[in-house]
Formats: structure tokens, C-alpha cells, sequence
């Protein structure tokens, strides 16, 4: 059985439950077809030092972009410190153009969208973020189709999700889609989280 490698992306002024969120999904995902762990979760950040999120909390990630290996999914969080400063960070939107080559799936948590956007990756596709921001991604990047009142947009590779909590709705239906409904419906519960049906969108089928 396929292990897969999930990394994630961390900043300063990160929003705390945009990495940890995914994080708590894939690292607890056991497969009950196997009865194996499918996930390999990692951290990045750009130089490796500690990483102070929004709130406080500080991080120490497991990679640098100098040593971060290949990820199969690549979770880009959001946060004030996505939207406002990475934006405007070549080398980290460089980095994701790089990473994003060779990955299956990467996905945006909030406001991660923004990043996604900005290295090209959301072009003429359909997108969401976080309720308070979907005007100043649809007014900055006209050749996204920014969808409101949804939890994600699975545009196959690409799959971006609103905000904060739904990170956790996204990578819970990424658990369904690579391995099996039943592996998510076992995570979700075993995470206590009631999944919002009615409000999730899915592009891909």
C-alpha cells in the first residue's frame, strides 16, 4: 500500500488551525482496508527556524526549502501572514511552482489561496477562500472563478477550501478520494468533526 507524503507549509503569522487542522487528519488516517498508516506528515518553512503563528505559538518545522524533499500533497495554510506578506515572497511562491511540478494534489487552506493564486496555479479554475476575503481574491486575479458558500473546490490536482475549519473538511475528502470514504467517515469520528454535507462542493466528479 502507497504511503503518502504530505508536507506542509508554515510562515510566521500563520493561522494556527489552517496547518494543524490537516495535520491532525492525515496523522491519525489509518487505513481499514490495510491497517496501516497512509500518511507521512512533515512541516516546512522557508529557512527552518522557529516559526511564531498568529496567536503566538511557535513552531519548529521538520524542513527547509533547502532540505524538503518531493511531497505527493502539498497544503499551503493561510493567515494574515499569507495574504499580506508571502504573497510578495518570490522565493516561497518559487518554491511552490517547484514543488507543485511534482506533487499529486496541492491544496489551499483560507487564505492559502492567495499563494496558490500568485504562482499560477489556480489559472482558469474554479477556487474558494475565506468568506472575508473572496473579493480581493476575485478582484486581484480575474482568471479565477471564485466560488462562495462551499467548503473546498476539487478541481483534481488543485483543491483549495474556505476558511480556517474547512481545511479539515478538505483533507478529509482527500482522504476519501485516495484511499476510501470509509477511511474518512473512521477519521472524522474518531475526531469527533460532524462533516457539512450540504455545504461541500466537489469539482471533480
Amino acid at each position: 500500500m502507497k504511503q503518502y507524503k504530505v508536507g506542509i507549509l508554515l510562515f510566521n503569522d500563520v493561522e494556527v488551525l489552517d496547518f494543524a487542522g490537516p495535520y491532525e487528519v492525515f496523522s491519525i488516517t489509518n487505513d481499514p482496508e490495510n491497517n496501516n498508516k497512509p500518511f507521512i506528515v512533515s512541516t516546512i518553512s522557508q529557512t527552518g527556524n522557529i516559526i511564531t503563528s498568529r496567536g503566538g505559538l511557535k513552531i519548529i518545522s521538520d524542513y527547509s526549502f533547502d532540505n524538503a524533499p518531493f511531497f505527493d500533497i502539498l497544503i499551503i495554510p493561510g493567515g494574515y501572514g499569507a495574504e499580506q506578506i508571502e504573497i510578495h515572497n518570490n522565493i516561497l511562491i518559487q518554491w511552490i511552482k517547484t514543488q507543485a511540478e511534482k506533487a499529486e494534489i496541492v491544496a489551499s487552506v483560507c487564505t492559502g489561496a492567495f499563494l496558490l493564486a500568485q504562482a499560477g496555479l489556480l489559472d482558469n479554475k474554479k477556487a474558494v477562500t475565506h468568506w472575508m476575503d473572496s473579493d480581493r481574491l476575485e478582484n486581484e486575479f480575474k482568471n479565477i472563478t471564485v466560488l462562495r458558500n462551499v467548503k473546498f473546490a476539487d478541481e483534481s490536482k488543485v483543491i483549495t477550501s474556505a476558511g480556517i475549519s474547512s481545511g479539515i473538511d478538505m483533507c478529509l475528502h482527500i482522504v476519501s478520494k485516495l484511499l476510501s470514504q470509509a477511511a474518512a467517515e473512521i477519521t472524522a469520528k474518531r475526531m469527533e468533526y460532524n462533516l457539512s454535507n450540504d455545504l461541500i462542493l466537489n469539482l471533480h466528479k
